[in-house]
């Protein structure tokens, strides 16, 4: 009997300290996260920290110079300012964009050096060692000065920690370089513990010059120079007036001056004399409308606060905002690819407003004031399809202040946004996308913005022929049905105003709007006009009607450029009528030749993960009954192939996080199949027990908990919410948040 007391005794013992140990060393969310997954293969992610929805960001800044070739910035068409097999770096840049693909910003760039001032960022470059990446912090070290640097930010500063042996010291301020080759700027001293200034930035996608703009900044020093200066390398004469220009193309060292330099090779230095090792703080704030804004934005969120204490503020609020979903029963792999998408998701859009709540209006002709937040960086022709839908379901104020800043955006430029950047309409890529966001969040209930104003919004971009940025060949698409070969890519614009006419006619129906109903329903099945019976696919037709010819459905693949499609070809759009699945399927012959045709786009490799046009396409089996297994294998199989914990692990670029948002819902077993209709289809979960949490302010529960039950691992064989049998791969999105479990039973 004593026996067994002590034997109980150290069973007892021995759980405790388990559990103990299991508690201490329990990973949160936040710590899953590896910001160097998207880093090379043109995922065009940066490693370096930003805060949610941040302003600010700071990244290692290694594509400028031949020593990075040929993932040089100058060398081909490159939009990240950082990439995981460079070597080089010039510099940490202050503002950056996450996975898009035209390069912007990547500038206001920081570095630390020792020894005498050079300021040729191809002279002052290093290579860098022990690179440290996670949320909210990055550090490395820079091996030609043995100093190492230490990054965080809050949500419109970034701030550097520099560790400097003993010795002279100097942190270069350079305004010269950034991703783009878009000139100007302004750089002042202010004294020997600030500098303010501002750099312009603009020309998206090489395009829109004469929309370039200002960013702002003001730099503040933990410890004062006990030097400092600015430099400018005027650009080199070769007429007749360089025989007079003594300094023609020579660079000027201005030392301990605080007066204002303009130009476009500038910079400034603040030089240190170290009897041992020190380190050095530096605070750098940023505003898109002034640089006593800038200012005001460092004073109010990073005042006199140290690194390490903004540093775990930025995690905290990482981490709360990961937390909104919980997973259980992954590997370690598995959860750090699962955080870092959803940490991906929550980079754009980004915030713009400072703290005042002041941002520049669309085409900046005033300042703008809001009491919210006002969002920029809407990459809609990719976002529409599930970034949005995710932010609906567990981020719900978020989306509706982004809805309200399109609805701002219209007020302001007469046009729902396209593609937005920093309050510039850039219109890149085609059709009508802000339409099926706004409905699309309406439809999932969250409906706290101007509905009326959205709606007549959709209509003047649906209806206005003359001069309508949003929809180009307009009167062909309503006279025809389709836009022909007269316009840009013109089967895939017709399936995208397609998909947006179907999106209005949505709200139209909300509104008791019948006419409209009808109208814009007829419009959404237009694309059957550019089908080809004898093809099974869409193709395009010239002016006259007839089929363009030679047409090669394959042309297209890798984004080059073809007739009748934009950044993609005829299999990889064939699938792309969401709003229609059982009209294809009856236009293909019913359903066992629609799953064919599916599943021959896999067979000759012409699915193309990267490509958003065809992401759902893994997820239509499940209109087919007895196929919808091939929807579960698809989606395993695509997850385990082009998602990984390294820094090639996304497909490719993550176009501003919806690759990122396919992985988050593929990994739960859920995915919003049609934009613009509250639903979503089932497949198989990739955790034992996925948690939501939502947001009591637009939905009536706490939480849904998405359940896996394995038997053999093979196909689902069941689905159950509440309890109850669920005869459907589909769940409606009110059923799904006004439930309490939905089980997913696999035999």
């Amino acid at each position: 009997m004593v026996l067994n007391k002590i034997n109980k005794f150290k069973t007892a013992c021995i759980l405790y300290m388990l559990f103990f140990s299991i508690t201490i060393f329990a990973q949160e969310p936040a710590d899953y996260v590896n910001p160097f997954i998207g880093t090379s293969n043109f995922g065009a992610a940066f490693p370096g920290p930003i805060a949610p929805r941040g302003m600010a960001s700071i990244s290692p800044f290694n594509v400028a110079g031949i020593k990075n070739t040929p993932m040089e910035k100058d060398s081909q068409w490159l939009s990240n300012p950082y990439v995981n097999e460079n070597t080089f770096l010039t510099g940490f840049s202050q503002v950056n964009l996450s996975g898009v693909g035209c390069p912007e910003l990547g500038v206001i760039l920081l570095m630390p050096t020792t020894g005498a001032v050079e300021i040729d960022h191809l002279k002052y470059g290093s290579t860098y060692s022990n690179e440290v990446a996670k949320a909210a912090y990055y550090s490395v070290n820079i091996d030609k000065y043995k100093v190492k640097g230490e990054f965080t930010a809050s949500r419109r500063v970034g701030v550097s920690r520099f560790t400097f042996p003993k010795g002279q010291s100097n942190v270069l301020l350079n305004l010269g370089v950034g991703l783009t080759n878009e000139e100007g700027a302004m750089v002042k001293v202010v004294s020997a513990t600030e500098i303010e200034g501002m750099r312009s930035v603009g020309s998206f996608c090489y395009n829109s010059p004469e929309d370039a703009y200002p960013v702002y900044f003001v730099a503040k020093f933990s410890k004062p120079a006990d030097k400092f200066g600015v430099w400018k390398k005027p650009a080199k004469y070769n007429g007749v007036e360089a025989q007079w220009m003594g300094y023609n193309g020579k660079k000027r060292m201005m030392e301990n001056t605080i007066k204002t330099v303009v130009g476009d090779s500038i910079g400034s230095y603040f030089t240190y004399k170290f009897d041992k090792e020190e380190t050095v703080e530096v605070k750098i704030g940023i505003s898109y409308v002034s640089i006593e804004n800038a200012r005001e934005n460092l004073e109010k969120e990073t005042g006199n606060k140290s690194f390490d204490a903004v540093y775990k503020e930025t995690y905290n609020e990482w981490n709360e905002e990961l937390s909104k979903i919980l997973v259980e029963g992954g590997s370690k792999d598995d959860n750090t690819i699962f955080y870092t998408a959803l940490y991906h998701t929550l980079i754009h859009p980004n915030t713009l407003n400072d703290v005042n709540g002041e941002y520049p209006v669309i085409k900046r002709s005033k300042i703008g004031k809001t009491n919210g937040t006002r969002y920029t960086v809407f990459s809609l022709w990719d976002t529409y399809r599930n970034v949005h839908q995710l932010m609906s379901l567990v981020y719900p104020k978020q989306q509706s202040d982004m809805v309200k800043s399109m609805l701002d955006m219209f007020d302001e430029n007469g046009w729902l946004p396209k593609w937005e950047l920093n309050s510039t309409e850039t219109f890149t890529m085609v059709g009508d996308p802000a339409s099926i966001v706004i409905t699309d969040t309406y439809m999932r209930g969250v409906r706290d913005f101007d509905v009326n104003k959205a709606y007549y919004a959709m209509l003047k971009g649906a209806d206005q022929v003359e001069n309508n940025p949003l929809r180009p060949g307009l009167k062909d698409y309503i006279k025809k049905g389709y836009l022909t070969t007269n316009d840009k890519g013109p089967v895939s614009t017709t399936q995208e105003y397609n998909i947006s006419d179907y999106a209005i006619s949505l709200m139209a129906n909300e509104f008791g709007d019948k006419d409209n109903v009808k109208r814009f329903k007829n419009r959404s099945l237009s694309y059957r006009k550019l089908f080809d019976k004898n093809l099974n696919l869409l193709r395009p037709r010239i002016a006259n009607g007839n089929w363009y010819e030679p047409f090669d459905p394959a042309s297209g693949a890798n984004f080059e450029e073809n007739v009748g499609f934009i950044e993609g070809n005829a299999w990889q759009y064939n699938f792309m009528v969401p709003h229609d699945i059982n009209g294809l399927k009856k236009l293909m012959g019913g359903d066992q030749a629609f799953s064919a045709q599916l599943q021959k786009i896999f067979d000759i490799k012409q699915f193309d993960m990267a490509n958003e046009p065809d992401i759902a396409n893994p997820y239509l089996f499940n209109y087919v009954k007895g196929d919808e297994y091939k929807a579960q294998e698809h989606v395993k199989r695509l997850v385990r192939e082009y998602f990984k914990n390294e820094p090639k692990g996304l497909p490719g670029n993550d176009d501003t996080g919806t690759m990122s948002a396919w992985l988050v819902y593929s990994m739960m077993g859920i995915y919003p199949i049609s934009p613009g209709d509250p639903i979503y289809t089932i497949t198989a979960p990739m955790f034992h027990r996925v948690t939501i949490k939502l947001d009591p302010r637009y939905y009536k529960k706490e939480s849904i908990v998405i359940e896996r039950q394995i038997n053999n691992g093979g196909k689902i064989n069941s689905i159950e919410l509440n309890g109850k049998t669920l005869n459907s791969f589909f769940i409606s999105h009110d059923d799904f948040v006004n439930g309490t479990k939905l089980k997913v039973i696999q035999n």
